[in-house]
């Protein structure tokens, strides 16, 4: 009976531990003046790495605005998509600023911010492709981001699709220009601008897939951080900051 109790008491105490040491993100960067943003580096305008070796677009700036607001400094950092909310829970950084889509699977076990922009999921094909939609990808060869929700999509929703998984968009352009695959489903708003920006051979193929609301995430049980964040979003929103990033880097205001 002792044995069973003292083992009861641990599991509670560690339970209480694991709580109590991810509710004090807020107080935890305050403290050391900076919080950490993961994001793939791989996501062009949103997140990637310039010529300078430096991490920048979109969601970089919208971090390091939020973090400036709330009194820290906001640190990029790039890691894989795959592996990436396994880094948040084991505490590598304190938010994934990556544009990074709210979904009830995600909500299970990470939190986050109110959406920051929305947009959705898209088809790109090579110009001059007879793939007209997502109704012509039986058998074809399907280009997808690993670990996103348009990986899933696609292997949910298209029979005998060939998946194939990459590191990021750029890496896709590339394979459809070659022709290497048939195919790929990504944001809209990033296959949009990469065809406008780059000039690459590429079309938009049939309507949205879905609409995502993007956000900041954050672990679990941070009231107080999230609040924060929340808080300068919305100022963001209303004194024109968050309009002047989109459409520097977007061109278009994606809130």
């Amino acid at each position: 009976m002792k044995r069973s109790m003292l083992l009861l008491l641990i599991l509670l105490t560690g339970c209480l531990w694991i709580t109590v040491a991810t509710a004090e993100d807020l107080a935890k960067v305050t403290k050391s003046g900076e919080i950490k943003m993961a994001m793939s580096g791989q996501y062009p305008p949103f997140n990637f790495v310039d010529e300078n070796n430096k991490l920048t677009g979109f969601d970089v700036e919208m971090g390091s605005e939020v973090a400036k607001r709330i009194g820290v400094e906001g640190k990029p950092l790039s890691t894989a998509w795959d592996g990436i909310i396994a880094g948040l829970l084991a505490n590598k950084y304190e938010l994934i600023c990556g544009s990074m889509a709210i979904t009830d699977e995600r909500l299970k076990s990470i939190d986050f911010t109110d959406p920051y922009y929305r947009s959705g999921a898209q088809l790109f094909v090579k110009k001059g492709s007879s793939i007209a939609s997502v109704k012509d990808l039986d058998g074809k060869k399907v280009g997808v981001t690993l670990g996103t929700t348009y990986e899933t999509w696609v292997r949910e929703n298209i029979a005998n699709a060939d998946v194939r998984t990459y590191k990021g968009v750029p890496d896709m352009i590339l394979e459809i220009t070659t022709g290497r695959i048939d195919g790929f489903i990504s944001d809209k708003i990033v296959g949009a601008l990469a065809i406008k920006k780059n000039g690459v051979p590429i079309a938009l193929a049939g309507d949205l897939l879905y609409e995502e609301k993007m956000g900041i995430a954050l672990r679990q049980n941070n009231p107080e951080l999230k609040a924060a964040m929340n808080a300068a979003l919305a100022e963001m929103k209303k004194d024109g900051t968050y309009k002047a990033i989109s459409m520097k880097w977007l061109g278009i205001d994606v809130r």
